[in-house]
């Protein structure tokens, strides 16, 4: 009996916010794996912020092409190996891959595919969330390019989201005074009262973004994770303490439009003798076990706790990335595929 794959395609380039009628389903059979192959039986899809940009038709200036129209939609996935010709991927092993949003997933490992191993005492989902792309990228943005010292300003933008709810708590651990930037009074609430932030700024109220920085920062920022660029990294920049380090994490702000707004403030990098330096979590692969490690000891201790999203069903993808744009959700947004 032959095995069918749903999938969620990208149906029209989003035009500004992205909304659910952007996608398209379809399902298909699945062909048996080759030489070389190994197939997922995926439990749980990530979404991500970042791949919001590549639905554009001018992302291949960017390092990953643009997403092909009537294509499945690419995501970073958690599944069971469930069939393998791969010697590296045996039968019954977990892997979180860079593939798509789709029940299964047919791969021969050369993109981004790693073995990870489960933890008996935290939920499965937990390897997208707090322990995979979101945590990951708070732990070694803040840790490796942030280098926080007990006693600094740490201001994260997009603070709610799946990254800066990390990064917060993270902080705070370092010994840091935190500062969240959020787009509701809601998320303000949530970000002192459940994710430990000593102060937050909710921007869209905010008549004057750098004054409401400098009102919550009024000796400067040293750490400024920015999740966001345009207007909201340029208010941090003007409240630079002196050798701040910026981690440059993403640019949601330009992911929905055409025109990247432009950066008005980097002098303050030359005045305030400070260092911005972009990364990715992949590229610290290395480094996945221990900072797996560190964040899961945090997770059983109380010391963290990590704020998901969850939406069930392949259905509901679509929706659910456009809620997670649109600013509706809060933490890291999760589609679990599991009946």
């Amino acid at each position: 009996m032959s095995v069918t794959n749903t999938q969620i395609t990208l149906a029209r380039r989003p035009a500004g916010a992205v909304s659910a009628a952007d996608f398209g389903c379809r399902t298909e059979s699945l062909a048996p794996i080759g030489e070389g192959e190994f197939r997922l039986r995926n439990h749980y899809l990530s979404l991500d912020a970042g791949f919001r940009q590549w639905m554009n038709a001018g992302a291949g200036d960017n390092y990953m092409p643009a997403m092909a129209l009537d294509a499945s939609v690419s995501s970073i996935v958690l599944g069971e190996v469930i069939a393998s010709r791969h010697s590296a991927y045996p039968l019954g092993s977990w892997v979180m891959a860079r593939a798509a949003w789709e029940r299964y997933s047919t791969l021969d490992g050369t993109d981004v595919s790693n073995i990870v191993e489960p933890f008996d005492d935290l939920p499965l989902f937990e390897l997208l969330a707090a322990l995979g792309p979101g945590g990951l990228t708070a732990y070694f943005g803040l840790f490796d390019v942030g280098m926080p010292r007990a006693g600094d300003t740490v201001l994260v933008n997009a603070a709610a989201g799946g990254v800066g709810a990390m990064v917060g708590q993270m902080a705070k651990l370092a010994g840091c005074r935190t500062i969240g930037m959020t787009g509701s009074a809601e998320k303000c609430a949530r970000l002192t009262a459940e994710l430990g932030y000593d102060a937050a700024i909710n921007y869209r109220a905010s008549s004057n973004l750098a004054d409401a920085v400098a009102a919550a920062a009024p000796s400067g920022v040293d750490v400024f994770f920015d999740n966001v660029g345009g207007a909201a990294l340029d208010a941090g920049l003007l409240n630079l303490a002196e050798g701040a380090r910026i981690v440059l994490c993403g640019t949601v702000a330009a992911y929905e439009s055409e025109v990247n707004p432009g950066i008005q403030n980097l002098w303050q990098l030359i005045t305030k003798r400070a260092s911005a330096r972009g990364f990715m979590f992949t590229d610290y692969t290395e480094q996945y076990a221990k900072a797996m490690a560190d964040i899961a000891g945090w997770l059983r201790g109380g010391k963290i706790h990590s704020p998901v999203t969850m939406t069930t069903g392949i259905e509901n993808t679509g929706q659910a990335f456009a809620d997670m744009m649109n600013g509706t959700s809060t933490g890291k947004c999760i589609v679990s595929l599991l009946d």
